[in-house]
């Protein structure tokens, strides 16, 4: 009886299910939730339930690592039946390793509010932080029985995905990494930072189209099930859980250093660049768990899908502008239909319908008491290249600080809505460099750049051109994996023959030793 009782009151891992509802995607397992990626019924994972973390809890991790704390806050989902507590501290503290801040992701005042610089791993983007803890996370599933150890990933990128991933992944066993861009629509130093790694398990694509068009060939793949099941179909996209559940350790980590240094601070808020809406997303979901944040601000450029939902309750689909702020270029939102299903009262059947909706139609209109929910919990401001521009000058001319042109669309949020104080957190997404030509707009001449960005332009690319067609994406994908895996098996049976040539070569070599000792008697 002892025994029964004890395993049936022992702490299990918080489980997930599809935002559509379908009874076969519903209570999975975290490591499955990371492993497909996309529910197969095309919608996203979402958690059955939320952990919390109440003040004291709270306060006893203030004097913790980056890592540290990294481990609790993923722990409050991810409990020993999913992943052992000793094999969580290794893949997060490896994680942690790549980055050039001790800190990870340091906190820093200007001009009275506070900037979280999120661009100090090795891709010089926030994605870093959730995409290095991915690949940690497919390598030891995969080394632990998952998918017969092969995981071919697909993701889009506008720009600081695709890289990350790439980073993230690079080298890793049984995984092919396949990045769609689009074509002539992304920086010059994204493109090379994703085109110049020479690994033979990354394939970089470009797609004769917009990011909305990688993500829909994204998408369609998915939903193809023989495609998806022949290749071991996996997503590093910010669909997949885990880049939204590594993204919450920052909100955590920033709340505490403010509240060291702001005695009076009880709440913080929190501007957020938003393109897919996964990074601020993540701001919402550490709030439920307890943090105490104030208010989330939801900062766009001129493709301002979002803005308009939280003022007008429109989520209308319009053309793309192309922008300074290109990671933010993005009509579509795909992780915004995690947030519509908690304002739908998490009623998949009223999300599903609300999605068909928008699929078929492009717009989706919300009113009365479910936009007076979304207001509360988002704000919302609208930067354009103007304002973009001008922040950066200013920021530059009057603090010495250099700003992304996404981090500045963020500050000029914070600047509208009158909220730049040292209760508020102003997220850096990524390192100016990425954009030194939008940079070059505001501030000549530029601060010198990185030497682990300048190098790329001496470095040998690598990419492959697709037109917007899913099913010759598909089999690029499979063309490109079946060239590697054969690649490795001719590797594999030459280091065999190798070795049996030196087996024999040594037995020849003992034989002959043998003979030479008995004439010699």
């Amino acid at each position: 009886m002892n025994g029964h009782s004890k395993a049936s009151s022992a702490k299990k891992s918080v489980t997930y299910s599809s935002t559509r509802g379908c009874p076969s995607q519903k209570s999975i397992s975290f490591r499955s939730a990371v492993m497909r990626g996309l529910a197969h019924d095309r919608g996203l994972f979402v958690p059955d339930s939320f952990p919390t973390v109440s003040r004291e809890e709270l306060e006893s991790w203030r004097s913790l690592s980056y890592a540290d704390l990294a481990v609790e806050v993923i722990g409050k989902f991810v409990l020993d039946d999913e992943v052992p507590r000793d094999v969580l501290e290794g893949i997060v503290k490896r994680s942690c390793a790549a980055f050039r801040s001790e800190e990870v992701t340091p906190l820093v005042k200007v001009e009275g509010h506070y900037v979280l610089e999120l661009f100090h791993g090795p891709t010089f983007a926030f994605k870093d932080v959730a995409l290095q803890m991915l690949g940690n996370f497919f390598e030891y599933f995969l080394s632990t029985g998952s998918n017969g150890g092969r995981l071919a990933v697909l993701g889009a990128t506008s720009g600081d995905t695709g890289s990350a991933a790439i980073y993230g992944l690079r080298g890793k066993k049984g995984i092919d990494c396949i990045i769609l861009y689009p074509n002539g629509r992304v920086s010059e130093i994204q493109e090379r930072q994703m085109t110049t790694v020479p690994d033979d398990n990354i394939h970089c694509v470009a797609v004769d189209g917009t990011f909305d068009d990688c993500q829909d060939i994204v998408k369609a793949s998915f939903a193809d099930k023989e495609f998806r099941d022949r290749v071991k179909l996996g997503a590093v996209n910010s669909i997949n859980w885990c880049r939204v559940l590594a993204q919450t350790t920052y909100y955590f980590w920033s709340y505490l250093r403010v509240t060291d240094a702001e005695k009076g601070v009880d709440k913080v808020n929190f501007s957020v660049p938003t393109g897919n809406f996964g990074d601020i997303l993540a701001g919402y979901y550490s709030k439920r768990m307890g943090l105490p944040v104030g208010d989330l601000i939801v900062a766009t450029n001129e493709n301002d899908i979002l803005h308009r939902f939280f003022t007008q309750g429109e989520y209308h689909r319009e053309d793309i502008q192309k922008t300074i702020s290109p990671s933010m270029d993005i009509c579509v939102s795909s992780n915004f239909e995690r947030y519509l299903y908690h304002l739908a009262g998490e009623d998949a059947t009223t999300l599903a319908s609300w999605m068909t909706a928008f699929e078929s139609t492009g717009k989706l209109t919300i009113t009365g008491k479910k936009l007076d929910k979304a207001r509360a919990d988002f704000k919302s401001a609208k930067a354009d290249t103007a304002n973009t521009l001008e922040t950066i000058k200013r920021y530059h001319s009057e603090r010495d600080y250099m700003l992304c042109p996404h981090s500045a669309v963020g500050v000029s949020a914070v600047h509208q809505m009158d909220t730049a104080d040292s209760a508020t957190v102003c997220l850096a997404t990524a390192h100016f460099a990425k954009f030194g030509d939008a940079c070059s707009m505001a501030v000549a001449p530029l601060p010198e750049i990185p030497q682990e960005l300048s190098r790329l332009w001496g470095m040998e690319t690598r990419s492959s051109n697709c037109p917007n067609d899913a099913k010759v994406v598909q089999a690029f994908m499979e063309e490109r994996i079946k060239e590697r895996v054969d690649g490795h098996k001719k590797r594999d049976k030459k280091r065999k023959l190798m070795k049996n040539l030196v087996l024999v070569s040594a037995a020849v070599g003992v034989a002959a030793m043998v003979v030479s000792a008995i004439r010699r008697r």
